[in-house]
């Protein structure tokens, strides 16, 4: 018996969706490896989601949904599955982060989870010895949350980043390099401002760790502090505003946003030599 025959809907969001997916089809008359063709995926792939060993994206619920005539169906299932995908404690983070008008981040270590390609966040993900599946489940999961930059009505975007972004290379050098092109066409955008503190500064006012700070639509500000088991939401008036100092003095110390474009273009130019 396959995987996907014995795959239990109740287990989980992803298992429900899989075998309902699996479901319409067989009900269609569709062959696994004719849907596979018609969604340009390798049979494999389809196979793997069927078996909730690969998680779906956006696009290929739409087209469930269009294919068996279900709504909106599969499209809101899938925002489910990611959700689900995050751990427990980062979830209502996420949400927050959706509700965002203003995203500040600092990072000492990492590019934001917001501007990672795809396969720096792998690099990133592999480095923690995770199985297989969980790290596409994670990536999958990143690049769904990347999607609140799409909209029209987005989020302004500050970043600022320690030089030791730039310097630690998780990924081969053509994935630094795609990486710090991503960075720069976020630049690019006048939503996004990206600063780089450059080791030149010294200590700076977040020597402590990594953090953001959102301004939501509605309702009080929201701190977010990294770190190493799980990070941890903070709604404290008096920590937020500490935080909120905490980046003015950040900002005050970095490069302006030219020059550390210039920084970033240079570490990048630095991998093809």
């Amino acid at each position: 018996m396959s995987a996907a025959a014995e795959l239990d809907p109740t287990s989980s969001v992803l298992a429900f969706y899989a075998t309902d997916l699996r479901r319409r089809r067989e009900e269609a008359g569709i062959a696994q490896r004719a849907l596979a063709k018609d969604w340009h995926m390798a049979p494999s792939l389809l196979n793997k989601i069927e078996a909730a060993k690969r998680m779906p994206n956006l696009e290929m619920s739409e087209w469930a949904d269009d294919l068996f005539g279900s709504g909106d169906h599969f499209t809101r299932l899938f925002k489910l599955v990611i959700k689900y995908a995050y751990p427990t404690w980062f979830r209502p983070y996420v949400e927050f982060e959706e509700a965002s008008t203003f995203i500040r981040s600092f990072e000492n270590q990492l590019v934001t989870g917001l501007l990672q390609t795809e396969d720096y966040a792998r690099a990133v993900l592999n480095a923690g010895r995770l199985s297989h599946d969980r790290v596409e489940e994670l990536i999958v999961a990143r690049m769904e949350r990347q999607r609140i930059l799409d909209r029209d009505n987005r989020a302004k975007l500050w970043v600022v980043l320690d030089e030791n972004v730039l310097r630690r290379h998780p990924g081969r050098p053509d994935v630094m390099r795609a990486q710090f092109q991503r960075l720069l066409d976020a630049a690019d955008d006048p939503r996004t401002v990206i600063q780089v503190i450059p080791y030149s500064v010294g200590a700076h006012a977040a020597m402590a760790g990594p953090f953001a700070a959102l301004t939501l639509d509605e309702g009080p500000d929201v701190l977010y502090v990294d770190g190493f088991v799980q990070g941890q939401i903070i709604v404290d008036p008096a920590d937020v505003k500490a935080a909120d100092h905490a980046y003015d003095l950040l900002m005050a110390t970095a490069l302006s946003p030219d020059a550390s474009v210039d920084l970033i273009a240079s570490a990048a130019k630095e991998l093809s030599r």
